[in-house]
């Protein structure tokens, strides 16, 4: 079952649309929606896994689909557990100065703990979804988290599991922005000042940090943004991405990389053609409560 609802920013105590970063010539959302779906083999009262989904809706009908398909799929290597798929709406605009790259964009654990602690409470709070559903509840095991996104939004995929692993452990990345695009003026500078970029190259943050228990997986497309860009500007995506897959395969992480031919940023096509493999691919393992 689907359901909507909206959260205004101003309520927000992490993310209220005012930062000192924001340039004003990019228009800030009053208030962002949430997208819920709940599947039908979801059984109330039970601790439900959860995929947040940024940049909502982003693709929740393809995601429904493998819902409503996968999770009473007969066959054991190809079958999906009843999560729910909350589609998250960004503040707004894009790039540095914009609510979105504050938001995306800054290395933190800001927007785990705004998704953790403001946007789950929310919907577990929500009067239309609690009439349906009175005794809705959330695993709180984080290998029952898991979050996807494209563009910045896999960047934030990957920052939420990297600076909280304790909240969340199975991301999804799709034409992945890990480039310079933090804010110039963002306090992660001092620690990162590379932004994204800081993952793969510069301070190598993939190889020579501890590993984190994650499953990944990323993707690129072979016409991605800037894919001629020399390595001088930080902001090649295609080189980016195989750099991190790189990093991620060098420090023994369990991942997947797919490079996807002829095709471009964000491409509806690739979704297509292989998010329900992916969501059965990330999901694999889990037990739920």
């Amino acid at each position: 079952m689907s359901f909507e609802f909206a959260m205004k920013l101003a309520d927000s105590k992490l993310f209220p649309g005012t930062d000192s970063t924001l340039d004003s010539k990019k228009e800030v959302r009053k208030q962002r929606r949430i997208f819920v779906y709940i599947p039908k083999a979801y059984k109330d009262g039970t601790k439900a896994p959860i995929l947040v989904m940024h940049d909502g809706p982003s693709n929740m009908n393809l995601v429904r689909n493998a819902l409503d398909n996968l999770t009473i799929s007969t066959d054991p290597n190809r079958k999906l557990p009843a999560f729910i798929a909350i589609g998250v709406e960004n503040g707004g605009n894009d790039g540095k100065g914009s609510e979105r790259g504050l938001e995306y964009d800054t290395m933190s654990d800001r927007f785990a703990r705004f998704i953790h602690e403001e946007v789950l409470m929310a919907v577990l709070q929500n009067p239309d979804i609690r009439k349906v559903y009175p005794k809705l509840a959330f695993t709180n095991n984080p290998w029952g988290r898991g979050a996807m996104g494209c563009s910045s939004g896999g960047a934030a995929t990957l920052t939420m599991g990297w600076f909280r692993p304790d909240l969340f452990r199975r991301l999804i990345t799709y034409s992945g922005t890990f480039v310079d695009q933090q804010d110039d003026d963002a306090p992660e500078e001092k620690s990162f000042p590379l932004g994204a970029w800081e993952y793969h190259s510069g301070m190598q943050l993939i190889e020579k940090s501890e590993k984190k228990p994650l499953r990944i997986f990323t993707h690129v497309a072979e016409n991605d943004l800037r894919f001629n860009d020399p390595e001088e500007t930080y902001h090649n995506w295609v080189m980016a991405n195989e750099r991190t897959a790189a990093a991620l395969q060098a420090k023994g992480y369990d991942y997947r990389y797919v490079f996807s031919k002829a095709s471009k940023h964000c491409d509806k096509r690739v979704f297509e053609h292989t998010l329900a493999d992916t969501l059965v691919w990330m999901w694999k393992g889990y037990r739920g409560e």
